[in-house]
């Protein structure tokens, strides 16, 4: 015969079988909030992506309930404009400031709000926010930790399987991971789009995605000349300029050996312009010990409607011209091609690369 107690081990133990069953961020954050909203008596429950944007700390909704729904944000819906400053609430400040585990707080209602910061690394990314008209008893406080302490550990094992040793960075896996999820993204919403697209197609201000593909100047003559302590120093510090370079919202991966890829989103070509070179001057002004001046080429595209093989190719292709022609370049595909340095040529499909693509529909 089934107790209560026994109805609640069980359902705790699916939400524990659901969460470490995910390799992917967002569906683990789907199952923390479904847990926590079929297993702990709340009036909202919420995951809030912490992030900084020009020296301040923002956060926004990533999963929330909804009508009894748990609801999720497409990533690529993101841009840097949709949070919401942390300064606002004080309690969570003062949680993060003293890298504490959990805060809780008494609303002008009378309902108790519980802040979970989700710590990576002394760095925090994640917070879950539960609010209830009452405080929770011991017991239920125990179980809350309990799901958080799984989520939190998994959160570290996907993280870390997502991460280039050396840099840090995102890896390949990660790449081919999300880009495929990027370009299915923006295919749907351009077939969305597809009876205004002559007008889009024109207009001068039309925000894209991008994809770039950054490799580090003659690098193999670093390794030669100083040793590869020092080439993988310059992979490291190259690595650390990217992470400032680009936006919250942006993506950027360690392809392999001094091989980089940049997700740019939602910005205008002058911009994405504009962005590749500051970040190459960036690398061109900076003193890297012992080796002095280092410069790196870059190649772009747009992640239009094709596929990621072709994005992919193109992205490639601007970037082998830049190395051919001198080098510490920025050179965009379509322009290469449209001014007729660059011969239009899509790449071999049948190359093998990682994407995993669902499945026509």
């Amino acid at each position: 015969m089934n107790t209560p107690h026994t109805n609640k081990m069980e359902t705790l133990l699916k939400h524990m079988v659901a969460m470490t069953c995910h390799r992917d961020q967002a569906l683990l954050d789907v199952s923390i909030i479904a847990a926590l909203q079929e297993l702990v008596d709340t009036s909202q429950v919420r995951a809030w992506e912490i992030f900084r944007h020009d020296d301040e700390l923002y956060m926004r909704q990533r999963v929330w309930v909804n009508a009894g729904a748990v609801i999720s944000i497409n990533e690529n819906e993101l841009d840097e404009h949709s949070g919401e400053l942390v300064s606002n609430y004080p309690v969570l400040v003062s949680c993060i400031e003293g890298h504490q585990l959990q805060a809780e707080e008494v609303l002008a209602d009378g309902s108790h709000k519980l802040w979970l910061p989700v710590w990576l690394n002394d760095k925090i990314s994640t917070c879950l926010e539960i609010c209830n008209p009452q405080p929770y008893p011991e017991k239920t406080m125990r179980m809350i930790e309990g799901m958080l302490s799984v989520y939190r550990n998994y959160q570290n094992l996907l993280d870390y399987s997502e991460r280039d040793s050396l840099t840090g960075l995102l890896n390949r896996k990660t790449f081919d991971e999300r880009f495929s999820k990027m370009v299915a993204a923006n295919a749907e919403l351009d077939e969305d789009a597809s009876g205004d697209l002559p007008e889009r197609r024109h207009h001068a201000k039309i925000q894209e995605h991008w994809l770039a593909v950054v490799d580090i100047d003659h690098f193999k003559r670093v390794n030669d000349q100083f040793g590869h302590l020092y080439g993988d120093e310059v992979l490291i510090l190259v690595a650390n300029r990217l992470r400032t370079s680009f936006r919250t919202q942006d993506r950027v991966f360690r392809f392999g050996g001094e091989e980089f890829v940049i997700l740019l989103r939602s910005t205008t070509l002058e911009d994405a312009n504009k962005i590749f070179e500051r970040f190459r001057a960036n690398i061109e002004e900076h003193e890297f010990p012992q080796v002095g001046t280092v410069t790196v080429s870059l190649g772009f595209a747009s992640i239009a409607n094709d596929t990621p093989v072709v994005i992919l190719g193109h992205a490639d292709q601007a970037l082998y011209y830049a190395k051919a022609n001198g080098r510490n370049r920025v050179c965009h595909y379509d322009q290469l091609v449209s001014s007729g340095q660059l011969l239009f040529e899509k790449p071999n499909e049948s190359a093998e690369f990682f994407f995993d693509l669902p499945p026509p529909a």
